[in-house]
Parts: C-alpha cells; structure tokens; sequence
C-alpha cells in the first residue's frame, strides 16, 4: 500500500511591514546648525572690538615714565591732568581697571564662579539664542523672550546686589578708578597730545550699545 501523505498545515501570510517614516529634521538641524554660527559671529565681533580698542593704547613706558611725575599746584590744575590725561591714555586706563577687576575675581573662586554662571545664563538664554528659536520651555510652560529678559534681569540683579559678588566688583572698579585718577593727578600732560583722527572719532571706543544690539539680533 502506498504510504498516505502528510496533511498540509495552512500557512498564513503576513503582510509586508513598512519602515516607519523617517521624520524630518530640517529644523533640528538647522537650529543646531545656527547656535554654533550665532556663538562665532558673537565671539569675532567681540574680539574684533577689543582689538580695534587695543590698537589705541599707548605706550606703556610713556604711562609709568617717573620723570613726567610732579605735584600738581592746585586742584584745578590736577583736575585739568586728569582730563587730558583721561582723553589721552584711556585704553590704557581701561586696561589698568579691567586688571584691577580680574585680580579681585581670581582672588575670590567663588564669586568668580557666580559671574561666569550668570554670563553663561544670558548668552545662551538671549544673547546667542536664534531670532527663529522655539520659546524656552521650562517648569512645564514656555517663556516669551520678554518674560526669558525679565527673569535674566531680575538675577542679575539678585547676584550683584545681594550677594558678595556686587561689592567686590565695585571695590575693584573703585580702587582702579582710584589708581587711574592718581596717576592722572601727577602726571604732566605737557608732552601730550591727540591726534586728529582721535579726536573726530574718539579714537578706539567701542559703541556697546550697537554692539549689544547686533548681537542680539535687535531684540534690546
């Protein structure tokens, strides 16, 4: 007898599955994209403006030369050194306080720490933010970027004046504004004087506010 033949077992056919769809990215990508491109454009307006102002300085041994060292006669005249030792030494000055400022700061982690934590919150809050960004979401709502510059202000404010970082910062302008107007006092302005492109363009200064304002896209 010829052998019977297994049962057929019935085979199911399963549909072919899809790949799910691949969604887009352009706007992820782009936005990663800008907060690199804003952050260098940032720091090459930054360090184009602070070598613009560098390049004003004047020589350094004509600032502590001790032989243009004298008492003034009176106040008037020592305020009359003053001012035309401000016009002409200024970035140097700016310099000697700008110094003044970072000695206090290293001297004091802490507060050093607290400042780079608070510029740190406002550039990539505000300032590097992209015009085109999603509002910031935090604490399970969003934030208009008026309501992102009140906050930001009101830390500011709450980190400079109530805690130590506020009163250091302004004993160390205080005592390099000191510095710059002694020296200013006593030494003689004689030899000194502008030249003519500095005084139709004040020289080197740097225009922060249109400087703020290009950095932030105009939202200051």
């Amino acid at each position: 007898m010829a052998a019977a033949s297994p049962p057929l077992l019935p085979t199911a056919v399963h549909p072919a599955v899809s790949p799910p769809p691949i969604l887009p990215t352009t706007d992820t990508a782009s936005a990663d994209d800008a907060n690199p491109a804003a952050t260098r454009a940032f720091l090459g307006r930054h360090l184009d403006s602070v070598k613009r102002a560098l390049s004003g300085a004047r020589p350094w041994p004509e600032l502590v030369d001790r032989s243009a060292l004298s008492r003034p006669d009176s106040l008037s005249d020592a305020t009359a050194r003053v001012r035309k030792n401000l016009a002409y030494f200024r970035v140097n000055y700016a310099a000697v306080v700008a110094l003044s400022l970072a000695a206090a700061l290293l001297s004091h982690p802490f507060s050093l720490a607290a400042l780079l934590a608070l510029l740190a919150a406002w550039c990539f809050l505000y300032l590097l933010r992209p015009a085109d960004a999603p509002p910031l979401a935090a604490f399970g709502r969003t934030f208009s970027d008026r309501e992102t510059l009140g906050g930001l202000i009101v830390a500011s404010a709450f980190v400079v004046f109530l805690t130590s970082l506020g009163y250091l910062i302004f004993s160390a302008l205080a005592l390099g504004a000191a510095l710059v107007c002694a020296h200013g006092a006593f030494h003689v302005p004689e030899d000194l004087f502008l030249d003519e492109p500095d005084q139709a363009n004040g020289g080197a200064s740097v225009n922060l506010l249109s400087f703020i304002t290009n950095a932030t896209g105009g939202r200051v």
